[in-house]
């Protein structure tokens, strides 16, 4: 008879099955965040590729690989990374039109009144400048420069930053930084997973060779088969296509058109989907995500070849996908990890931000006495389904809040009925320009402020108090912290100056 958790060894066995980003931030995080109560084992084959096609990441993901203690220029160097502001919306609430989602904020709150409303104020009076201008990571952006944020309360503190970088090489850093912090990683593919008879939890997984994988919990990190999660335990996938209609990426690398590299993201709309553009420091990632109902692949591949900046580096490659989640996704003692979890399109970056976001969840509730309570259970799931929803709700905005009527795909998303939970928040902004409030998950106040402005969308009405002040001198006040931003912006270095000096630095550490 196979050991079940509650005859555990001294440390609870986890076993990770896959590779790739969520496999090896899994491992990792569990192995260097709880040495003590996990025994950390990975099992990936070669000869199954990835998905990646190279990531842009949120802030977050800055506090992940701090924890683990990870050089940030180290990494960045190993990984062809750049820095990022913030994602440039360009084409999505009309044609010709472009905003800046910034990682910071826009102005200051005064008086508990957010700064958004002052600037509503300005805009009634015909005295507001874009709002972007009131942003020093979007100002910074549009500038091409970067330097990290200061820790201080100062005007220089007010931003944030991610990474974009080759999710082909994420991979095997972390992997390398795995080994070395005491996973165990074992080549190759899965042909029988065991389950026990009684409580159908997976007792271990049998290898081609024979070899066999004892486990006490087992991480899902096979990818979109989802093999212990979706086809061993069945549990169902909840289909967002209807919200979220694009269903297939044709990713084109190229080189760089320009010796700028962008401190940002760039998503263009395009007429069946949009296209992104990621700058790496030594090429540009590009790509057409697309609704397969709305466009073939062989005309999405031709789209975006003749849209992409640069030479092309290889041929388009198709992925293919469905949005949504798993309607739980810990289920008995198995818990998925980034694809076999759920997917989301990477319009706003929140792919490794959902993987990084379960990993956090699962080590605050591990079983560390080896016995899983339902409660944690259940509290996993429900932390996992509110950081999906709230995300699918804020890229569904990308689609819904346009006035494009050029094509069948742009009618259906500006038409079509949006959840409830995203209708409430419209109703909040369209009434009172007010953000719906919460303690956790992903994008405040700024992001939907970013998307429901730069997309055209202002409310009927806003707070009446800044209406109660001068707005000449508003308008003054205002115009001094644009100045100071800009003189902000102007000190520092240019993009990929910074990441030279970085580059050196590291070089002579090394």
């Amino acid at each position: 008879m196979s050991r079940g958790i509650s005859e555990r060894t001294e440390k609870v066995r986890v076993v990770v099955l896959g590779g790739g980003t969520a496999g090896w931030m899994t491992a990792v995080g569990i192995a260097k965040l709880l040495p003590d109560a996990a025994d950390v084992q990975l099992v990936e084959s070669e000869d199954i590729g990835i998905v990646g096609v190279g990531e842009a990441t949120l802030p977050h993901i800055r506090g992940f690989v701090e924890k683990l203690g990870i050089d940030e220029a180290a990494f960045m160097k190993a990984t062809h990374a750049t820095f990022k502001l913030g994602i440039d919306f360009r084409d999505f609430g009309r044609i010709g039109e472009s905003y800046i989602h910034p990682f910071g904020s826009f102005g200051e709150e005064l008086n508990g009144v957010g700064f958004h409303h002052y600037w509503l104020e300005l805009q009634r009076h015909g005295l507001a400048r874009p709002l972007g201008d009131y942003s020093l990571a979007v100002v910074a952006a549009q500038a091409n420069r970067f330097r990290p944020p200061a820790n201080d309360v100062s005007l220089a503190s007010t931003y944030g930053y991610a990474y974009q970088f080759d999710a082909t090489l994420f991979g095997p850093f972390m992997r390398d930084f795995g080994l070395s912090n005491g996973v165990t990683r074992h080549e190759g593919k899965v042909n029988e997973v065991e389950r026990d008879g009684v409580d159908g939890n997976v007792t271990a997984l049998m290898l081609e060779d024979g070899r066999r994988i004892e486990g006490d919990l087992f991480v899902d990190c096979s990818g979109f088969r989802s093999l212990l999660l979706g086809e061993k335990l069945e549990e169902e996938w909840e289909d967002w296509t209807h919200w979220l209609p694009c269903d297939r990426a044709a990713a084109l690398p190229c080189t760089h058109a320009t010796p700028d590299i962008r401190p940002y993201t760039t998503a263009t709309a395009m007429p069946a989907g949009w296209r992104w553009q990621i700058p790496l420091q030594h090429r540009m990632g590009n790509g057409y995500v697309f609704s397969s109902a709305h466009i073939s692949e062989e005309e999405a591949c031709d789209a975006i070849v003749a849209a992409a900046d640069g030479e092309p580096l290889t041929e388009p490659r198709i992925l293919r996908f469905r949005p949504g989640r798993r309607r739980r996704s810990w289920s008995r003692n198995v818990i998925g990890v980034g694809l076999a979890s759920g997917f989301l399109e990477p319009l706003e970056s929140t792919s490794i931000y959902l993987a990084q976001m379960a990993i956090t969840y699962l080590i605050e509730l591990f079983p560390t006495d080896g016995k899983i309570d339902p409660r944690d259970r259940d509290e996993f799931n429900r932390l996992v389904d509110m950081e999906y929803d709230r995300v699918r709700d804020f890229l569904i905005l990308h689609y819904h809040a346009t006035t494009r009527d050029d094509s069948e795909f742009w009618n259906h998303v500006r038409t079509m009925t949006v959840p409830d939970s995203l209708e409430t928040k419209l109703e909040l902004w369209r009434k009172a320009g007010r953000i719906e409030k919460y303690s956790d998950g992903l994008f405040y106040d700024a992001s939907w402020i970013a998307v429901y402005v730069g997309q055209g969308m202002l409310p009927e009405r806003h707070d009446t108090r800044p209406a109660l002040g001068n707005a000449q001198q508003l308008a003054k006040a205002t115009e001094r912290l644009r100045e100071a931003i800009s003189a902000e912006v102007a000190a520092m270095p240019q993009h990929d100056e910074y990441l030279r000096s970085e580059a050196a630095r590291v070089a002579e550490v090394a």
